[in-house]
């Protein structure tokens, strides 16, 4: 079984602590609004603030001709999802839904969508969307998938093109609570969402970082986003916290039991700095895709758990386990 979200084989014994008719476990993997973790445990995802444009935007165009309470989308990978929306005379409501997301500011945000028939299609970003440099905060590929969205309801509705304009009722506000400003973005929120989909964690914890991992009994550290994606699968018990190359510093924060998890190039490197040096590698994963037996990262990981203290597992790309510290002699298993 694939998780089509990520293409992520998820493995077998995964999917028999689920206790679920494999038929029912199956098509709900497949719709990719849902996350299978290690202990069996299901985890809804939520929809991006492009696919609930894309909703918006759908449904306001097809409320042209009819009164229209729910769309199907097409997410940026191809999955087809279904939204509530309200929409009637060209006007259209969406509510971002954020799936199991612990902290989403912009959960239940509301966007509303504008339509009229035109000669072709054209999508105006209006208020409380955010603008960059000039330009709105709107990423190519939502903005691909409200122009599909478009495209779909224009069809049906046998319309020639139609004028799109995208609201954010309660954006200027929400965009506080993120980190837009810093990085240029005002007046408004982003739309984005590169597969569609929210994961149902929180990848950016900002400051309270350290304050995190203090009070957690079971916390993993992680390097960087993709183990944060499987640390949260493999550990579903213990609460993930994305630390980047500062290891030493979360490891000095730590109160409670502590998992150094993620892809080998920083927990290596830190845990052993001239490691490139022994085989002429320019990258750990060069080394690693050269010779995954190499002795080198055994040596290093070892290295990681004398300095840490603690276990350490060293994750694939594709999230299966090159390195646990707690298996001896492991290479290349699979989770």
């Amino acid at each position: 079984m694939i998780d089509p979200v990520n293409n992520f084989k998820i493995p077998d014994e995964w999917i028999q602590r689920t206790n679920l008719p494999i038929d029912k476990l199956n098509s709900m993997i497949l719709s990719g609004c849902y996350v299978l973790l290690s202990n069996g445990k299901l985890l809804r995802r939520g929809y991006t603030t492009g696919t609930t444009a894309s909703a918006a935007a759908k449904g306001a165009v097809l409320s042209i001709t009819k009164t229209v309470s729910e769309v199907e989308v097409k997410t940026p990978i191809g999955l087809r999802v279904r939204l509530p929306v309200q929409a009637e005379k060209g006007k259209a409501s969406a509510f971002k839904f954020s799936g199991d997301h612990a902290v989403d500011v912009t959960n239940g945000m509301e966007i509303v969508a504008c339509a009229k028939e035109s000669e072709n299609i054209s999508i105006i970003a209006g208020k409380g969307i955010g603008i960059k440099k000039g330009s709105p905060a709107i990423n190519p590929s939502p903005m691909r998938q409200i122009e599909d969205a478009i495209k779909e309801a224009l069809v049906e509705t046998g319309l020639r093109g139609a004028q799109v304009i995208l609201f954010v009722p309660m954006g200027e506000n929400i965009t506080k609570k993120t980190l837009n400003e810093k990085i240029g973005i005002i007046g408004g929120i982003s739309i984005l969402g590169t597969t569609g989909f929210v994961e149902p964690w929180n990848e950016h914890l900002g400051e309270m970082k350290e304050e995190l991992i203090k009070n957690a009994d079971r916390v993993i550290l992680t390097t960087g986003r993709i183990g944060v994606y499987f640390s949260h699968m493999l550990f579903p018990d213990h609460t993930v916290i994305l630390i980047g190359s500062d290891i030493s510093r979360g490891l000095r924060a730590a109160k409670g039991e502590v998992i150094i998890c993620g892809l080998p190039g920083l927990i290596l490197k830190w845990a052993d700095p001239d490691i490139l040096k022994k085989g002429g590698n320019l990258t750990v994963q060069e080394m690693i895709d050269s010779d995954p037996k190499n002795k080198v990262i055994d040596i290093a990981l070892n290295e990681a758990v004398k300095k840490s203290g603690k276990r350490v597992v060293l994750l694939n790309r594709d999230g299966t386990i090159l390195r646990d510290s707690h298996q001896k002699n492991m290479t290349m298993g699979g989770l």
